[in-house]
């Protein structure tokens, strides 16, 4: 009785168990490094006009400043492929000759006492692992900050509703003033310390998920 309480006990945790996703922690190793920043002087002449918001007319109108906004064009692809595999064999075999007294052989039932042992040990593993992901696609962002040396650091969001559910992509990462085209628009590989986050909420999303009862008896608390 006391172990069908534990796992219903069991059971209820589980099902009051959070279905969201727990956060990535962000990882020290992978941190862009920031300049440091410079104050910039500024020159009470009574003018509207601003020099660092001018802009040539010999040069392209690229996003440079804070707020601007710049195309980022969504080109990932990665693959990945693993396989392993793995085979032992130990034998092992002894045998103890028969012990003498006084010369004659130890003998039980007339028969001579002896003994040997012997083992066999084999282990023969396999495992294969093939990923693929691919991402094409558009997403608008600002910039939030810019840099001491040019650099920029961008971040925005799409949300697109289909349906009865809602799809949104996420971007954020540090991109060089010079990566930017002529249009304005910058691959997603030029972008540094990118974080892309495609997911999305509604009916859809939650028939892909495990229910609760499913979550528990996949779950390392499960002792079978």
């Amino acid at each position: 009785m006391r172990n069908v309480t534990l796992i219903i006990a069991s059971l209820i945790l589980a099902g009051c168990a959070s279905t969201q996703p727990k956060p990535m922690p962000d990882d020290p190793m992978y941190a862009p490094v920031l300049p440091e920043e410079r104050a910039q002087p500024v020159v009470p002449d009574g003018s509207l006009f601003q020099a660092q918001y001018a802009d040539s007319l010999y040069s392209d109108i690229k996003a440079r400043r804070l707020g601007d906004i710049i195309t980022v064009s969504l080109q990932e692809r990665t693959t990945a492929s693993k396989s392993s595999s793995t085979e032992t064999t130990k034998d092992s075999n002894t045998e103890l000759p028969t012990p003498q007294i006084f010369g004659r052989d130890v003998t039980v039932g007339g028969n001579p006492l002896s003994a040997s042992f012997g083992g066999n040990r084999s282990f023969t593993g396999e495992g294969d692992s093939d990923q693929s992901n691919q991402l094409n696609g558009e997403i608008t962002v600002t910039v939030i900050r810019a840099l001491a040396n040019g650099n920029l650091i961008v971040r925005g969001e799409k949300w697109m509703r289909i349906n009865t559910g809602d799809e949104y992509i996420r971007l954020t990462g540090m991109i060089r003033p010079q990566d930017i085209s002529a249009d304005n628009t910058i691959p997603s590989t030029r972008v540094a310390n990118a974080r892309i986050e495609y997911s999305g909420t509604g009916t859809l999303a939650n028939v892909q998920e495990q229910g609760w009862l499913t979550r528990f008896f996949n779950s390392p608390i499960w002792p079978f």
